[in-house]
């Protein structure tokens, strides 16, 4: 258990101070992102209700004024409440409401912090209930996320390696299934299905657009929006889209969009896919410049940093691991989150705070991993040809495709002399005189990708 002392030039008030001195500390706190997020709807309340005359004009200035620095980041270090709570997230929404509530009595009569003239429930927390707030804060928050960090930086991953694909079109290697020689394809071709699987993770995200664009403002208590205007929630919400822009309604159904989480659920299913997605890309770039001599040792990664602190001239796949680490932890989160999902009891999910911070953290992380997956990993790989076209010439999976002109047993034999003798294919049949040379050489790659 923990205590907080209030200083002297505290925004908040008693009821933040009481669930800091009462819910255990995990030293986890909301991301700011989310408080803005918050904040933000308390900005736009704040003008709705002095438009449709329930706040009055002398006090919704300051209280705009107030939430605004509070998005601005003026007042961060005021947010103290921890992530494990009460499952409305209660705390957190009162934190906000007092924060910007004492503030705005400064702005007003020049003192900070208490509850007059601006008091934090009647007027900063006007036409509103946590339980409506923060479900539509954790939409509003992993949205405007999604635009502006982790689409826009699976965009780039995307871009670098098709250019990849591009790049490596013309080497040949070898392929491998069971982590057996299997048949040639070339690089680019193992590069373009990873650039697909990355195009399609951004439609998948796309997808889930128009759920977490449904808001949950204009419930309150338990969805039937008792306490509030009929046009306060469609109104805040416009002058949210408009700012974010993110197509952000009201919530068709209020009731469901309070008692349960089922578009959190779904988006951390699809932020999950994209991490099981950049897992195999990562791993198979670990297997690929595995060596550099003693290993595949097919393609070569950007040299970051020294390996090891006892092997001198060891370098280690960095990013890569960074990126497996990261997607660990997203698949971690959507297990929670999938928990959390069905804390949704009647009519109010209470794992809102739960699902809010894992879900938000699985954004942000893999945005930045992707980002420095892109730059400092994708965009340096250069392709050791020699070593492609050595994989290509020797391994026995190269009988393969003379099977539909020699058939299926004598390939067999073919194969078998060259694991006993450590000949190549292509030599056996030359010496054997099975196929003719030109004919050979057409259904044989080359490691020049012929």
């Amino acid at each position: 258990m923990g205590t907080v002392n209030v200083p002297e030039d505290a925004y908040y008030g008693a009821q933040t101070k009481r669930a800091v001195d009462n819910f255990p500390i995990s030293g986890l706190c909301f991301p700011l992102s989310f408080i803005k997020a918050i904040a933000l709807i308390k900005k736009y309340a704040a003008q709705v209700n002095r438009d449709l005359g329930l706040l009055s004009p002398e006090l919704a200035p300051a209280v705009m004024q107030a939430a605004q620095e509070v998005i601005d980041g003026t007042f961060d270090e005021q947010f103290v409440v921890d992530v494990f709570q009460t499952g409305s997230g209660t705390s957190t929404n009162m934190n906000v409401n007092e924060v910007i509530a004492g503030r705005a009595n400064e702005i007003i009569t020049g003192s900070i912090g208490g509850k007059s003239p601006v008091h934090p429930n009647d007027h900063v927390n006007l036409g509103q209930s946590s339980n409506d707030v923060i479900p539509s804060a954790i939409h509003i928050t992993a949205l405007f996320s999604l635009y502006n960090n982790l689409l826009p930086a699976l965009k780039e991953l995307h871009k670098g390696l098709q250019h990849k694909a591009n790049e490596f079109a013309g080497i040949a290697k070898i392929g491998r299934t069971h982590l057996q020689d299997a048949v040639p394809i070339t690089l680019g071709q193992e590069f373009s299905g990873y650039a697909r699987q990355i195009e399609l993770g951004i439609e998948r995200l796309r997808s889930i657009e128009p759920r977490l664009a449904e808001l949950a403002l204009g419930g309150t208590a338990v969805g039937t929006g008792m306490n509030t205007h009929a046009e306060f929630a469609h109104r805040v919400i416009a002058l949210i889209a408009q700012e974010t822009a993110c197509p952000f309604v009201e919530a068709k159904n209020h009731f469901a969009a309070q008692a349960a989480q089922d578009a959190a659920v779904e988006a951390s299913g699809v932020l999950k896919t994209v991490a099981v997605s950049l897992m195999k890309i990562a791993n198979d770039l670990r297997w690929l410049s595995s060596g550099p001599r003693c290993g595949i040792g097919e393609i070569i990664l950007p040299d970051l940093q020294p390996g090891s602190s006892i092997m001198p001239g060891k370098v280690n796949p960095v990013i890569p691991e960074v990126m497996l680490q990261v997607a660990a932890q997203v698949i971690g989160n959507d297990a929670a989150i999938t928990i959390g999902g069905q804390g949704g009891n009647f009519e109010l999910n209470t794992m809102l705070p739960l699902i809010a911070y894992n879900l938000l953290q699985s954004i942000t992380i893999l945005a930045a991993a992707v980002t420095l997956f892109a730059k400092k990993c994708i965009d340096g790989i250069t392709a050791n040809k020699e070593r492609c076209a050595s994989t290509v010439d020797t391994t026995i999976a190269l009988v393969t495709p003379l099977v539909p002109v020699i058939g299926y047993d004598t390939a067999a034999a073919i194969a078998k002399e060259a694991r006993e003798t450590g000949k190549t294919v292509r030599d056996i049949i030359r010496a054997k005189k099975i196929i003719p040379e030109d004919e050979l050489n057409r259904l044989l790659p080359d490691g020049s990708g012929k």
